[in-house]
């Protein structure tokens, strides 16, 4: 079983790969499916700043494109050094995107760092982030 702090760390490998050259924002996202599969993705931006994709829907393409439909939780890790000191939220599109795929108690784990190598949590359902989604 992946525990937060696992999931988190491997959002901040994800965040090694942004693609972030105006913003210089990296932001990582571990997305955890049903059936304990995680899937990486990193914000990939574009000099058209409207056809850049988040890190959280880049993970959630990704699993969808291969079939995984059900999901359990996100990590999220963002920074504009490598010091990954402040939470990062899923921007209000990452949070719609989540609620077609994910119930509304899934979990959204952000992390931070605040010392060397010490890591606090913080802990969201999706209904917590996005309380009136747009759902069919």
């Amino acid at each position: 079983m992946i525990n937060n702090e696992e999931l988190i760390l491997k959002a901040i490998e994800a965040a090694k790969n942004s693609y972030s050259p105006y913003s210089k924002f990296k932001v990582g996202a571990a997305l955890l499916t049903s059936d304990n599969e995680i899937y990486l993705g990193c914000n990939i931006e574009n000099a058209s700043y409207s056809l850049t994709n988040c890190a959280e829907r880049t993970a959630i393409f990704k699993a969808v494109s291969e079939g995984k439909k059900e999901f359990k939780a996100i990590a999220i890790m963002g920074s504009a050094t490598e010091e990954f000191d402040e939470y990062c939220t899923p921007c209000g599109a990452c949070r719609q995107v989540l609620s077609e795929f994910c119930e509304p108690n899934f979990k959204i784990i952000l992390g931070r760092i605040k010392e060397k190598n010490k890591i606090e949590l913080k802990e969201y359902t999706l209904k917590e982030l996005l309380p009136e989604s747009f759902v069919l």
